[in-house]
């Protein structure tokens, strides 16, 4: 981008009031070029790989807050992202945003064979198992192996064991009622309770991925369930300390016994209420 053609954006970006996609990618190319922003110039793929991760929880969030405005907002956030990574590419010369936009279009075209194509489905559980097969054959996974290989490690961890082992159910290497799993699970706990040294951590990894294959017999999500319990004991520890400031006695000085009294009062009254 030349010094006229970096003026002639601004100038035409500071003037708009409804702004389009292409505005977007020329505003990101503005930002980017010798005479934009010294920060947004020297970012690369890896500087703001975080800011990915981190927008795309902030998303989630909004989700599961329902809440319109934030949702408009970090859906722009997000939406920043790939434009930045994209434009990030261009400027690498190794891709651009149409190569982007192509790729995605063709991929949706061929995994919707039941709307571009001649293949009758009975409902979306048959969608979902055509896209993975399509998605299998055109990345060459030919084993169960390789799809769980494929499932990346970058995911939180519960996330993560929750895909592994739904791909395991592929090859009939799976629990088949509950109790099995609950079974597995007790077992895991008493090698944690016997371990020593190093074993611990091992022992405590294999636990961890029981329970989520429990949660996954039970068709629970374990990522979400864990976000819920999480949430609920931060409500019940803000109660606790609100109760114990009440009482006159800062929580780090209250006896065990009393904040555990106080502790199961909280709890009950919430199970009361619901």
């Amino acid at each position: 981008m030349t010094k006229i053609e970096f003026d002639a954006a601004v100038a035409c970006l500071k003037e708009k009031k409804d702004y389009s996609f292409d505005d977007l990618l020329l505003l990101m190319q503005t930002l980017r070029s010798p005479f934009g922003c010294p920060w947004d110039r020297e970012q690369s793929h890896k500087s703001i790989r975080a800011d990915l991760i981190s927008e795309t929880y902030e998303l989630a969030e909004a989700i599961d807050l329902d809440d319109t405005k934030l949702l408009r907002e970090e859906t722009g956030d997000v939406l920043l992202q790939a434009v930045f990574h994209t434009q990030i590419s261009a400027d690498e010369g190794r891709y651009g945003m149409q190569d982007v936009i192509n790729e995605l279009c063709e991929k949706l075209i061929v995994r919707h064979p039941h709307v571009f194509g001649d293949v009758n489905v009975s409902g979306s559980g048959e969608v979902l198992k055509n896209w993975e097969a399509i998605k299998s054959k055109t990345k060459g996974r030919n084993t169960v192996g390789d799809k769980m290989k494929s499932v990346p490690k970058t995911l939180p961890a519960l996330m993560r064991a929750d895909s592994v082992g739904n791909k395991s159910k592929k090859a009939n290497f799976d629990f088949t009622t509950p109790e099995d799993a609950a079974a597995k699970v007790r077992e895991e706990l008493e090698e944690v309770l016997t371990a020593d040294g190093d074993q611990v951590s091992e022992e405590i990894g294999d636990l961890l991925f029981s329970v989520v294959n429990l949660a996954r017999t039970l068709h629970v999500e374990p990522e979400e369930a864990l976000t819920r319990s999480t949430d609920k004991f931060v409500s019940r520890f803000c109660k606790l300390e609100e109760q114990a400031l009440l009482i006159g006695t800062p929580l780090a000085q209250m006896d065990a016994c009393q904040a555990d009294e106080i502790w199961e009062k909280i709890k009950a009254k919430r199970e009361k209420n619901n």
